[in-house]
C-alpha cells in the first residue's frame, strides 16, 4: 500500500483552500471550454454525423436507436446521443447545445484531475493540473466537439483514478465506482472503457509484483453486477432489435476492424502517435519531454508507475492498431497531465523559461496558421478543399498581432525572474481563449461556411437533397431534414462538388455555388 503520510498532507493543504476560491477557480477552468462554444459551424465529418444522428433521434422520438440520413448508425453506443438530445431539448438544437456535453465533460475531468493532484501534491499542483487540462490543445479540441470523445475521456479518467484509490486504500467504495464508470463508458464508446482502466491496473500490478488488487477486483461480484446493470439493458435491446446487424456494425466493424484493419483511410505507421502526441500536448510539450526524461525516477514511485503505465499502454496499444486517429492517444494523456503539472509546480527557473518559450512559439504558430493556410491553399491537391480554402476570407492581422504582443509582455514581465508556474498557466489560458474565439471561428468559416449557407438555401425549398460524390453530414443538420448520400432522383435537389458535377448538370439549375460547394435543383 502507498505511504499515507504524503496523501494526508496533500489533503490538508487542499482542504485549507477557502470555498469561494475553489468555486471561482472552477469557473475559470470552464472558460476555455465554453467561450464561443456555439460560435463555429459544425465540422465535418464527425461533428456533423453525431449532431445529425441526434437530430434524427429527436425528430423520430425513438431514443433507443440512432440513424444517419435515415440509415442505421452503429458507430457508437447510445450514451452521447442521450446527452446531446437532452441539451438540445433544454437549449434548442444548435451548435452550442450539441457541443455542451463534451465541454462539461472535459470541465469535470479537469476538476477531477485537479482534485486528485491537490490531495497528493498540494493546492498549487492541483490548480496547475486543472489549467493544463483545459488549455492542452488535444483536450480543448475534443472538449469543444460534438463527438463522444470528451465524455469518454472523462469516464476513463474517473474509472482509472478510482482504480488507483482502490489500490492505495483497499477500500471497496472506489472499486465500485470504478465499475460504475466503466459501465457508463460502455454506453458511450464500447470496450475501450474496460480496456484502458484494466490495462492500467494490470501494468501496475506487473511492474510492482503485487497481484492482490487485480485479483480482488476481478472477484468483486457486486462490482461486476453494477457494471452489467448499467450497460447490459441497452446492449440487449440493440441486439434484440437489430440482431446480427448490430453485432457486425458495432462490435465487429467499429471495434475489431478498427484494430485489425483500416477504416475510412485512417492508416499510419507505428510511429504515428510519437509525432501526433507532441502536437496534441501543445503548448505544454516541453513539460511532457521533461516528464519522459525523468521516467526512471517516476517509475520508482508507486503512483508515478501507475500513471506512466497508463499512458504508455495507450500509446503502444494504438500504435499497433491499423486504424489511427489523433484523438486515440488522448485516452492516455490525462496521467501525463498530472505528471506535467507536478513538474511545472516544482520547475527550476530554467525549465520555466523553456516552457515560456514553448508557449510563445505556440502562440506564433497558432496566430500564423490561418495566414499559412491561405498562402498554401493553391497547392492543395484535392480540388474541393483547394477551392474551399483558397476562397476563405482573409484573417484579421490586427487581433493576431495584438494577442502575440500581449502574451509576450505577460511572459516577459519582470525579466529578472523566471515566469511563475501560475503566470505560465494564465498565459496558457489566454492562448486557449484566443484559439476558441478567433482561430476556430476562422477555420469554421473556411471549411464549413459554404455548407451552412447551401443548407439555408435548400431549407427554403421543399423536397429531398441528395448528396452526390461527397459526404457532409452537417448539411443535413442545417437543412433540418435527412439528406441521403446516393444517386439523385429526378425530382431531388443535389448537393455536390464543383469538380464532380453530374453528367446531367444541364437538366438542373444552380441554386447555390460557393467555393466548390454546389447545390442543384430540378428545373420546373
Amino acid at each position: 500500500m502507498a505511504d499515507p503520510a504524503p496523501i494526508a498532507a496533500g489533503w490538508e493543504r487542499a482542504s485549507a483552500v477557502p470555498a469561494w476560491r475553489r468555486i471561482l477557480w472552477a469557473l475559470v477552468l470552464a472558460l476555455p471550454l465554453l467561450w464561443q462554444l456555439g460560435g463555429t459551424p459544425l465540422f465535418d465529418v464527425d461533428e456533423g454525423a453525431f449532431s445529425e444522428a441526434t437530430r434524427e433521434m429527436l425528430a423520430s422520438g425513438d431514443w433507443g436507436h440512432t440513424t444517419l440520413n435515415g440509415d442505421n448508425r452503429f458507430d457508437k453506443p447510445i450514451g452521447i446521443y442521450w446527452l446531446q438530445a437532452t441539451a438540445a431539448t433544454l437549449f434548442g438544437f444548435n451548435e452550442f447545445s450539441v457541443r455542451l456535453p463534451s465541454a462539461l465533460a472535459c470541465w469535470v475531468m479537469a476538476l477531477a484531475l485537479a482534485g486528485f493532484a491537490a490531495r497528493r501534491w498540494g493546492e498549487r499542483t492541483g490548480l496547475l493540473a486543472g489549467m493544463l487540462t483545459v488549455t492542452t490543445l488535444g483536450f480543448q479540441m475534443i472538449g469543444r466537439a460534438s463527438t463522444a470523445d470528451g465524455l469518454l475521456n472523462l469516464l476513463l479518467v474517473l474509472a482509472t483514478l478510482d482504480a488507483w484509490r482502490f489500490i492505495e486504500s483497499e477500500r471497496k467504495a472506489p472499486l465500485r465506482r470504478t465499475f460504475a464508470w466503466v459501465g457508463l463508458g460502455l454506453l458511450v464508446k464500447g470496450p475501450i472503457a474496460i480496456l484502458v482502466p484494466g490495462a492500467a491496473v494490470l501494468v501496475w500490478c506487473t511492474g510492482s509484483r503485487r497481484w492482490a488488487p487485480l485479483r480482488r477486483a476481478l472477484l468483486d461480484l457486486p462490482g461486476w453486477a453494477l457494471l452489467l446493470a448499467i450497460a447490459v439493458p441497452w446492449y440487449a435491446y440493440a441486439l434484440h432489435r437489430h440482431g446480427m446487424l448490430f453485432v457486425e456494425g458495432f462490435l465487429l466493424k467499429h471495434n475489431v476492424e478498427r484494430f485489425t484493419g483500416t477504416i475510412g483511410g485512417h492508416a499510419g505507421s507505428p510511429l504515428y502517435f510519437l509525432v501526433v502526441l507532441p502536437l496534441l500536448a501543445l503548448p505544454w510539450t516541453p513539460l511532457m519531454v521533461t516528464v519522459l526524461a525523468r521516467w526512471r525516477a517516476t517509475w520508482a514511485d508507486p503512483l508515478g508507475r501507475y500513471l506512466l503505465g497508463w499512458s504508455a499502454f495507450v500509446v503502444l496499444f494504438f500504435s499497433f492498431a491499423s486504424t489511427k486517429l489523433p484523438h486515440y492517444v488522448l485516452y492516455g494523456h490525462a496521467p501525463m497531465v498530472l505528471l506535467m503539472a507536478r513538474a511545472l509546480a516544482d520547475a527550476s527557473p530554467r525549465l520555466r523559461r523553456v516552457v515560456a518559450g514553448g508557449l510563445f512559439a505556440t502562440a506564433l504558430l497558432v496566430t500564423a496558421l490561418p495566414f499559412l493556410v491561405l498562402h498554401f491553399a493553391p497547392t492543395v491537391r484535392d480540388p474541393f478543399y483547394r477551392a474551399l480554402l483558397s476562397g476563405a476570407p482573409a484573417p484579421g492581422w490586427m487581433p493576431a498581432a495584438l494577442f502575440v504582443l500581449a502574451l509576450g509582455l505577460l511572459l516577459a514581465w519582470r525579466p529578472v525572474q523566471s515566469p511563475s508556474p501560475l503566470r505560465l498557466a494564465g498565459a496558457g489560458g489566454a492562448l486557449a481563449l484566443f484559439i476558441a474565439g478567433v482561430v476556430l471561428p476562422w477555420f469554421g468559416e473556411a471549411l464549413q461556411g459554404p455548407v451552412r449557407r447551401a443548407a439555408a438555401v435548400a431549407a427554403s425549398r421543399p423536397g429531398t437533397v441528395a448528396q452526390w460524390q461527397l459526404h457532409l453530414p452537417s448539411f443535413a443538420v442545417y437543412l433540418q431534414r435527412v439528406s441521403p448520400k446516393r444517386e439523385p432522383l429526378p425530382g431531388d435537389m443535389v448537393l455536390t462538388r464543383a469538380d464532380r458535377l453530374p453528367p446531367y448538370d444541364d437538366s438542373r439549375m444552380r441554386l447555390f455555388e460557393e467555393r466548390g460547394v454546389v447545390l442543384l435543383g430540378p428545373r420546373r
